[in-house]
């Protein structure tokens, strides 16, 4: 067993320390002007201590303003919905791809992929002149379905690299035993790829979470709106608020990171074994 020597681990974890410093320095900044107003803010220096304590203030304001919840729960439904799909509809086509015997399986695995290649932004004008013509322009079912669609590429890809790589003996013997397709996938293969899988939902989440464009282009009604393109039309020069604005955006993707810590740590376990 390699065991790291002590003068390296101490240029390691100087580094990392300095790392997590650079890394937690912005956040510090963040928090620190959330009580100022905005003229002390606009006025005053980049580093300096609030002389005063505004933070309930802009928080009256920020509700008075805007409908920053109501925005953050129409976010999280599409992100919600778009990550759970993808993942479901990526799983399948998958463990199909690596799994099972179809036809043309690198043309499928290329079709499928091919979303992931092209930039995102090539499909803005196409996609908005369908949603006019289908009528699902300015509709959360439109919305779901395009976060749904944009997102099953990458954990198609993700997921069939995932399935080729465990070994395939371990399938045949529990067909040997009588188990089905669909019960090696869900009572052997899941579990193995627990990991995979709960990173792959934190990421797609917080795409479709952190989604501008889309949600601009294809929602217009505020009702329905999501909290990206809210912040995006905000007043740049009440700092304190919109910096308070970016701390409450950014509590979902942090709870979801926490509440998956479990489940990756359970996937490392099945996939070690």
């Amino acid at each position: 067993m390699h065991i790291q020597k002590k003068p390296a681990r101490i240029i390691n974890t100087i580094l990392l320390g300095i790392l997590a410093v650079i890394w937690i320095l912005p956040v510090f900044f963040v928090i620190t002007n959330l009580f100022k107003t905005r003229q002390e803010y606009n006025l005053g220096s980049f580093w300096a201590w609030p002389t005063s304590n505004m933070f309930m203030a802009n928080y009256h304001q920020l509700l008075n303003g805007m409908p920053i919840f109501t925005s953050m729960l129409n976010g999280l439904l599409y992100s919600l919905c778009g990550a759970c799909l993808s993942v479901i509809i990526g799983v399948l086509a998958g463990y199909g791809i690596a799994n099972l015997k179809i036809r043309h399986k690198a043309f499928w695995f290329f079709f499928i992929y091919a979303g992931n290649i092209f930039p995102f932004q090539l499909y803005l004008i196409p996609t908005y002149k369908m949603y006019l013509t289908t009528g699902l322009y300015d509709s959360r079912l439109g919305l779901i379905l395009f976060y749904t669609a944009i997102c099953i590429p990458f954990v198609m890809f993700v997921m069939r690299n995932n399935f080729l790589s465990i070994n395939k003996e371990i399938c045949e013997s529990a067909k040997i035993e009588g188990a089905t397709d669909f019960q090696v996938l869900c009572k052997l293969l899941l579990p193995m790829t627990q990991s995979a899988m709960a990173v792959i939902f934190l990421t797609q989440f917080s795409w479709c979470w952190n989604d501008l464009l889309f949600g601009l282009t294809l929602i217009k009604s505020e009702t329905i709106q999501t909290i990206m393109p809210l912040i995006s039309m905000m007043d740049k020069a009440n700092a304190p608020v919109v910096f308070m604005v970016c701390i409450i955006v950014s509590i979902p993707t942090l709870f979801m990171f926490f509440l998956l810590q479990k489940n990756t740590e359970t996937g490392l376990v099945y996939t070690s074994k």
